[in-house]
């Protein structure tokens, strides 16, 4: 009788290790991870730290169209068939990041249902933090829309413990997102601040649940 093969795929440890295929790199804050118009060569995982996905417009205005952290994927577009990069990754912090050859991405998510799965329910949650930004830029004000960033960034929601602490994020980066200018960003923020919903320590900014209560307001 043949023996049934005991190997059982672990997708958080193929996520945390190298392999054929895969290296892990390490990213300084501020450095470029890949940039817009590069080949899509990789597909690319977030092990450690905050990165930041930025488009430039032909006219070269920049825009921040997603902040992305531990446990996420990003740069797969080369799997639907995308040849160049149509936006830039960089770091946000310090970061570890696994880079997948495509190829090797390929070939595992069609062998391995486990880690496919896990990927899928990513690009769905993605999509759908998508869709809610969509609606929030057309009906919602500018201090209701930084305050989601905040509270976003700060993982509140989260099933895991809330990471209140945001890393240093420039008010510049934080305009983009919210689609407005860095004077209205800096109104709000001293607003937050002196209400007592954010405050500033060397590590970053502490964002409290009481933030909620500016999305929440009609």
């Amino acid at each position: 009788m043949k023996a049934k093969n005991s190997r059982k795929f672990d997708p958080r440890k193929f996520l945390a290790s190298i392999g054929d295929g895969r290296k892990i790199l390490a990213f300084q804050k501020e450095q470029t991870i890949f940039a817009q118009g590069d080949p899509t060569d990789a597909v690319f995982y977030v092990q450690k730290g905050k990165i930041k996905l930025t488009v430039v417009s032909q006219t070269g205005k920049e825009a921040t169209v997603g902040v992305l952290g531990e446990g996420s994927f990003f740069g797969e577009g080369g799997l639907a068939g995308q040849a160049f990069r149509m936006g830039s990754a960089s770091a946000m912090t310090d970061c570890t990041i696994l880079r997948i050859d495509k190829e090797a991405m390929i070939e595992v998510l069609r062998r391995e249902h486990s880690l496919s799965d896990l990927f899928v329910s990513h690009l769905l949650a993605r999509n759908i933090r998508y869709e809610e930004d969509l609606v929030d830029q057309l009906f919602n004000s500018s201090e209701k829309r930084l305050a989601r960033i905040l509270l976003l960034l700060a993982h509140f929601g989260k099933e895991s413990k809330p990471e209140t602490v945001i890393p240093k994020i420039s008010q510049e980066s934080l305009a983009e997102m919210v689609g407005t200018t860095r004077s209205r960003v800096s109104f709000f923020m001293n607003r937050f601040r002196k209400l007592g919903f954010v405050e500033y320590n060397g590590s970053g900014m502490l964002v409290h649940s009481s933030l909620l209560n500016v999305v929440l307001h009609d």
